[in-house]
């Protein structure tokens, strides 16, 4: 696991429902062809928020009304990193629940630590939120984070201790990376298979982003997809990052093609990191039930 207000983009879609894991291959339908929008999504972490860089809205860990009224529909925080828990992920997540906005976490796995070892991290601290509060929402979701280093196995094994623990199958965020992409890509058929019961969240920040002596820049998000050689489609998209840079955040933002989002979210003052979801608002809510704990 980025001047005036802007609305939140509005993203045509040819179809409202979400991709299913481990369907057939395809690509993402021509822009031109799209209906609707994509349901936007905020994710943060104890780094959030950034400093103020413009006038407009802030949030805080205990107030995230503003991400609300920018447009956001859900907000995954950043549950531990490595073997390390956040401090604000539990008031970011009260928060969003009294907003109204749908609830998620998520866990950088890294390789310096045992694969299960942060798998039952993140269990116990899924488990402990679901339990500490009277919830409005409705699912936690679950999601791993998993670092360009990683081996395959790790990957499975986290992915595997996590169900087990919770029953969910947790979401695979990977970055664009190209270790990662030569390590899943080579997997046999079965292993593909397994990795494709995880729905695919992509970080892609830039349409020539990733560029290098293995692979060319993935363009879009269909061609960051192609590169992986493991799922059909993409079900979130991190498009909007933060750079850091003389100890200031900039955002970095994908801003190309029929794909033209704007660096700052809505109304906000600051950057932020931002995904959406490929399909419906109603799709939305299936997939959170599918990939999260039950609250209520």
């Amino acid at each position: 696991m980025k001047s005036l207000s802007y609305l939140p983009l509005l993203l045509l879609l040819t179809q409202c429902a979400a991709p299913q894991p481990g369907s057939t291959p395809s690509s993402l339908p021509p822009m031109p062809a799209l209906r609707g929008s994509m349901p936007q999504i905020i994710n943060v972490s104890a780094y959030d928020p950034k400093e103020r860089q413009r006038s407009g809205r802030s949030f805080s860990e205990h107030d995230v009304s503003a991400l609300r009224d920018s447009g956001a529909s859900g907000l995954i925080a950043r549950a531990g990193k490595g073997g390390n828990l956040d401090t604000k992920c539990a008031n970011f997540l009260a928060s969003a629940d009294r907003a109204g906005l749908m609830p998620g976490v998520y866990y950088r796995v890294q390789r310096h630590v045992d694969a299960v070892s942060q798998a039952d991290q993140l269990a116990n601290r899924a488990l402990a939120l679901a339990r500490s509060r009277s919830w409005n929402a409705s699912s936690l979701l679950l999601c791993g984070d998993f670092d360009g280093d990683l081996p395959l196995s790790a990957i499975l094994r986290f992915m595997e201790r996590v169900e087990s623990r919770t029953g969910v199958v947790p979401v695979a965020y990977l970055e664009n990376s190209t270790q990662l992409k030569q390590t899943l890509s080579r997997a046999d058929a079965a292993t593909k298979a397994k990795l494709r019961r995880m729905p695919y969240w992509l970080a892609l920040y830039a349409h020539d982003s990733g560029a290098g002596p293995v692979y060319p820049a993935p363009g879009n998000p269909a061609g960051l997809v192609k590169q992986y050689q493991v799922w059909s489609d993409w079900t979130l998209w991190q498009y909007g990052g933060v750079d850091w840079q003389g100890g200031r955040s900039r955002p970095k933002v994908y801003n190309h093609g029929s794909y033209r989002f704007p660096p700052y979210f809505g109304s906000l003052d600051r950057p932020t990191e931002r995904n959406v979801f490929h399909g419906s608002q109603a799709s939305l809510a299936s997939f959170w039930q599918q990939h999260g704990i039950r609250l209520r």
